[in-house]
C-alpha cells in the first residue's frame, strides 16, 4: 500500500494499545490491505479480534503463548520458546513482505524483559519493514525501539473501572 513501512509503538501503563493498534487493522482493511496480527504471549480464542478475524477479508491474527501468566522474573523455556518462535514468524512475514500491516501485540514487554534480544529485533525491524508498516505494542517499550520508531503513543492511565469492581467484558476489553 502507498505510503506504508513505518514503525509505531504503542507503550504506556493505561488501557488501549492493542484496541489502537486493532483500529489501525480495521482502517488498513478498509482500504483493502493485509493485515497480521501476531499475539505475543496470548492463547484465548475468546479475544474479540481472534473471532473477527474469520469475518474481514485479509486480518489475520496467529496467538503464540500459553493461556496462563508469564512470570518475567523467571520466564519458563517454553515461553522463551514461543516468544522466539513468534519473532521468526514476524521476520518471515517481513521479508517475504506479503502483508501491508504487522502487528507485533505485546512484543515491547516481551523485549524489556529480555525474551528477545532488543538491539537484534530493532536492527531487524529497521532493516527489513520495506513496504509493511509495523505496530509494536505492550507496556515498557525499550528506548532503542522507541527511538527507532516514527510514531511513538503512551497510553496514560487516569481512571480504570477495573478498580471499581468492573471486569473484563467481552466485545470491551477482551
Amino acid at each position: 500500500m502507498k505510503g506504508y513501512g513505518l514503525l509505531q509503538v504503542y507503550t504506556g501503563n493505561g488501557k488501549g494499545k492493542t484496541t489502537a493498534a486493532l483500529g489501525v487493522a480495521l482502517r488498513a482493511c478498509g482500504h483493502g490491505a493485509k493485515t497480521l496480527v501476531l499475539q505475543f504471549m496470548k492463547d484465548d480464542p475468546g479475544y474479540g479480534e481472534y473471532k473477527a478475524a474469520g469475518y474481514l477479508p485479509g486480518f489475520e491474527v496467529r496467538q503464540i503463548g500459553r493461556d496462563c501468566f508469564v512470570d518475567f522474573a523467571n520466564p519458563d523455556p517454553i515461553d522463551l520458546a514461543m516468544v522466539q518462535d513468534g519473532w521468526e514468524i514476524a521476520k518471515r512475514a517481513l521479508l517475504e513482505q506479503k502483508y501491508d500491516l504487522l502487528i507485533l501485540d505485546e512484543l515491547n514487554i516481551a523485549l524489556a524483559h529480555n525474551m528477545l534480544p532488543v538491539e537484534e529485533v530493532v536492527r531487524f525491524l529497521k532493516d527489513n519493514k520495506g513496504r509493511t508498516e509495523v505496530i509494536a505494542t505492550g507496556r515498557y517499550a525499550p528506548a532503542p525501539l522507541i527511538e527507532a520508531a516514527d510514531l511513538v503513543t503512551e497510553m496514560q492511565e487516569v481512571k480504570h473501572y477495573f478498580f471499581a469492581g468492573i471486569h473484563s467484558r467481552d466485545g470491551i476489553d477482551h
